[in-house]
């Protein structure tokens, strides 16, 4: 899947900025920690990250940058050269939220999240470039402007909250980056760099990786005393439990190359042990490679749970939402590469354009209108989404996120921004702006109602 470049050779040495850079951030290396410590042991999920991301604003107010935020609710932007805005815009991505895992040796007891997908580093490396990069002697060899872009809500969960915030008008979309499109605050940036953690170690580049749809599947039966008169009840739970198994026996039809994945929880079952089962709520992505393999699985999804009522008589509810789009491969420049192997001393892979992830994100959607750069660091053991996932070296997993954030900045936006440009200009976007992509998004909106009574 990987390649090892530590035989990689080149002439290219640090320059006296990137030297700069070096130190300045290993010179703010307890500074950084403290700080990823803290957002590690004190996790926030999806569009309630008020804590995360008052704590980043406070570091870059620290650092005197200029701030924009209350961005699809808990969003915020900071911003360094910013009367450079028009020669070019390059972000640097880092996401606030984690995910419900309440078994997570650090999870926070206000709110069961724990950072188990390690965007808690992502955050710190922003935090990290940015002690280095606001510094006046590097930020004037950056022909560009920096927008420091912390961004909620990437892990797709608690799909009924996010429907609730739909419904009073505070978002459109359930992804953090789909809704940052949406409102405009993508509009000004050119470029994006972006970091994840991973257990396969230090990487450069991405492949491809599943698109989704998001549906919330409701079964209303009838209630009724369930020892003394359950033929007077209509039980949902029994109809939710024949929509699963039909969803089941549909999974052969699934093609192998399509990496097709639906993976549905029970949010609620009924009230009480001795009441028919009135409602059951069922929550699920569809998951495919392309647009066109979720699309052919969510229509199967449908035909299952409709039939589990058919058979059972109740009446159902399917609401189905806009996920997010199929990444796309990309990989990164030879000057970024340098970088890296003189960052890691070799110690990194390159990621194949033809590596695929059953796995989703909405950098995937930001791709669709503008070139991502994604960079891996290693760092953690266990596995992520899981309660065994921890940081064993801090080293790796945040300063070396913060030096390759930092310094991936400055080679992108020196020179006139020379890199960078050239980046822009040899993407060929998916839409061509953010309207088509809106519509498009749009487009999977759905309710399907029906009674069998």
């Amino acid at each position: 899947m990987f390649y090892n470049c530590s035989a990689l050779k080149h002439n290219s040495l640090m320059d006296r900025t990137e030297e700069l850079i070096v130190k300045t951030i290993d010179d703010h290396k307890n500074e950084i920690l403290e700080f990823a410590r803290d957002i590690y042991t004190h996790a926030e999920l999806g569009y309630k990250e008020f804590k995360t991301s008052e704590k980043f604003q406070n570091k870059m107010k620290e650092l005197g940058l200029e701030i924009q935020k209350d961005l699809a609710i808990t969003g915020a932007k900071a911003f360094i050269n910013r009367d450079r805005k028009d020669s070019f815009s390059l972000a640097l991505l880092g996401e606030l939220d984690a995910l419900r895992i309440p078994t997570h040796k650090y999870a926070n007891p206000e709110t069961n999240g724990a950072h188990c997908c390690g965007h808690h580093a992502q955050l710190t490396g922003i935090v990290g470039a940015a002690i280095a990069l606001s510094i006046p002697e590097i930020a004037d060899k950056l022909d560009g402007q920096v927008e420091l872009f912390a961004v909620p809500a990437e892990e797709y969960g608690e799909v009924e909250f996010k429907n609730t915030l739909i419904e009073q008008g505070k978002i459109r979309y359930g992804g953090g980056k789909c809704e940052l499109l949406r409102i405009g605050a993508f509009d000004d940036i050119d470029l994006s760099l972006a970091h994840h953690i991973s257990e396969q170690g230090n990487s450069l580049g991405s492949g491809s990786s599943n698109g989704f749809v998001s549906k919330v599947i409701k079964i209303k039966g009838k209630a009724a005393h369930a020892a003394a008169a359950p033929d007077q009840g209509i039980n949902a739970l029994s109809a939710v439990s024949l929509g699963l198994q039909a969803l089941g026996l549909n999974r052969e039809t699934f093609r192998d190359e399509d990496a097709v994945r639906v993976h549905p929880i029970l949010t609620k079952g009924g009230e009480l042990v001795n009441v028919v089962p009135e409602q059951a709520v069922i929550e699920t992505l569809v998951r495919g490679k392309t647009i066109e393999a979720f699309t052919d699985a969510a229509v199967k999804t449908d035909r299952s749970f409709k039939a589990g009522a058919l058979a059972i008589g109740a009446d159902y509810r399917i609401e189905t939402m806009p996920g997010y789009l199929p990444e796309i491969p990309q990989e990164f420049p030879k000057e970024l590469i340098e970088a890296f192997d003189e960052l890691t001393k070799g110690n990194f892979e390159l990621t194949p354009k033809t590596t695929h992830s059953n796995g989703s994100t909405d950098v995937g959607d930001v791709q669709h209108l503008l070139p991502v750069l994604t960079f891996h660091t290693g760092g953690m053991k266990g596995g992520l989404h899981q309660d065994n996932f921890d940081i064993v070296d801090e080293d790796t997993a945040y300063i070396l996120t913060a030096k390759m954030f930092a310094i991936g900045a400055y080679r992108l936006l020196k020179d006139g921004a020379a890199l960078g440009k050239s980046i822009k200009e040899g993407y060929t976007p998916k839409f061509k702006n953010k309207e088509e992509y809106i519509s498009f998004m749009d487009s999977f909106n759905k309710i399907e109602e029906g009674s069998y009574k």
